[in-house]
């Protein structure tokens, strides 16, 4: 029997906190940076690095805009980072049904 292919995995969103961020931005909706810091648990400066890093990648588009003169930033998932998370997916999906 031929042995199984090894999977290279994405790096960069196997992170923990990326991989969160991801998940919450996964359905397309535009979330603010305060919904995510909240929900996933996070320091603004974490945070701020971690949505740099997949933004940096094209993962995420940031945008900053100003809502009654309060500065507010939001983060869209990218049609690349939704490949991206699909590609994991999938390689979980394949690496559980090994025998």
């Amino acid at each position: 029997m031929p042995k199984p292919e090894k999977q290279k995995f994405d790096e960069l969103i196997l992170s923990k906190t990326r991989l969160g961020i991801i998940s919450a931005l996964i359905g397309g909706d535009k979330l603010e940076f305060t919904y995510l810091r909240n929900a996933l648990n996070l320091s603004d400066g974490n945070l701020s690095i971690q949505i740099r890093k997949l933004e940096d990648a094209g993962y995420i588009k940031v945008e900053k805009v100003f809502i009654d003169r309060k500065p507010k930033t939001f983060c869209k998932i990218t049609s690349k980072g939704q490949k991206a998370i699909r590609n994991l997916i999938r390689k979980l999906e394949n690496l559980a049904n090994l025998d």
